[in-house]
């Protein structure tokens, strides 16, 4: 299956677009082993109601030979604004053994937690009724409700919302390390490896490296890990502090490129092979630049850093950060863009087609 070949679109609920996906029941008793990360953007002030438009997108299909994974992207936009990427797998259960291939690298990358005992451990003991609750929210899976198909799924019991564990968990970080201010919160991404029953409690081990706090979630009593290889990315203090109403967002693009020098750790040596150049960005906001950017696909493993490059770039490329989020979206083309003038590029411009199959590849926020 081709990475677009399924365009949902739902408004106002996120979760909708799944209602447009003909998977059959057997689809909805993968959950335990799903992974899911989530990149917000802070909303900027508008006055009056914004439509919430979810576009979700068939990324990736995996054969793990007993069942499959269908690897998920959803953009959420706020009017025509991205506020949110969210990227999760869904397992169908029976539905694998077609000789497909059994990894993609459009999924995001698992990070392991950290060689040393937690900086922080926190508990919550979730209701008996907490799915019966939670469901409220709009997810109304019979897996979490009904004991006749939870039985037919494996299970002895109606087990809990996968969502629902993370909330307790993303709720245990942001306690700890951001005094429960939300407006830190930058980007999670968990693993689901065990299913939650209503009832019990929940153990949040936490570790600390810089602004991003790795953590994995366990069963009280039993020791199950039930989300694994997790870590929510902070916003630092001082980039809260400083923000005022006028500037009261980070630019979009900063996610992107953060992103790609994430991804070039474990892939940067193969890219350097095929590209073998170093690109500036100067993205602009109004009339102004307000941020240079470096990658650089010529040197070592590649890396990815903000200033203008230490050394000669072979291509300059100079573009708005709300065009550079449409470039990478693939809802402008780049050649159009140029020719436009929205787009301005000095150097070796023909380097600019290796760098876009990048782009779309690598870092697709």
């Amino acid at each position: 299956m081709a990475a677009q070949s399924v365009k949902l679109r739902h408004e106002a609920h996120g979760a909708g677009v799944f209602s447009q996906l003909r998977l059959g029941t057997r689809a909805v008793v993968g959950n335990q082993s799903a992974t899911q990360v989530v990149s917000v953007w802070p909303l900027c002030p508008a006055s009056g109601a914004r439509k919430l438009k979810c576009e979700a997108i068939v990324a990736d299909v995996l054969d793990k030979g007993s069942g499959l994974i269908m690897l998920m992207d959803v953009y959420s936009y706020s009017g025509e604004e991205l506020i949110c990427y969210n990227q999760f797998s869904i397992f169908v259960v029976g539905a694998g053994g077609f000789g497909g291939k059994r990894t993609s690298d459009k999924a995001k990358v698992a990070v392991a937690i950290p060689n040393r005992p937690p900086d922080a451990v926190l508990t919550d003991t979730t209701s008996l009724n907490q799915a019966a609750l939670y469901r409220l929210s709009g997810d109304w899976n019979p897996l979490h409700i009904d004991p006749d198909f939870a039985n037919l799924a494996g299970f002895d019991k109606p087990i809990l919302h996968g969502l629902c564990t993370f909330g307790f968990s993303a709720r245990h970080v942001l306690q700890q390390f951001a005094d429960n201010d939300v407006s830190r919160f930058k980007a999670i991404k968990v693993r689901f490896a065990k299913p939650v029953y209503p009832g019990q409690t929940l153990q949040t081990e936490m570790w600390k490296e810089g602004n991003r706090i790795h953590f994995q979630t366990k069963i009280q009593g039993t020791g199950d890990i039930v989300i694994s290889n997790a870590y929510v990315d902070l916003v630092p203090t001082a980039d809260v502090v400083a923000k005022t109403p006028s500037e009261g967002r980070e630019l979009q693009s900063t996610l992107v490129f953060e992103e790609i020098g994430r991804r070039l750790q474990h892939i940067g040596g193969e890219v350097v092979k095929k590209v073998n150049a170093v690109f500036e960005w100067h993205i602009t906001k109004g009339e102004n630049t307000a941020a240079k950017w470096t990658i650089d696909l010529k040197n070592g493993s590649g890396k990815v850093y903000q200033g203008a490059a230490k050394d000669s770039a072979d291509v300059t490329i100079t573009l708005s950060d709300e065009d550079f989020m449409e470039v990478v979206l693939g809802k402008l083309d780049p050649q159009k863009a140029f020719f436009s003038g929205r787009l301005k590029a000095r150097g070796n411009i023909m380097l600019s087609q290796k760098l876009q199959m990048i782009l779309k590849e690598y870092a697709k926020l």
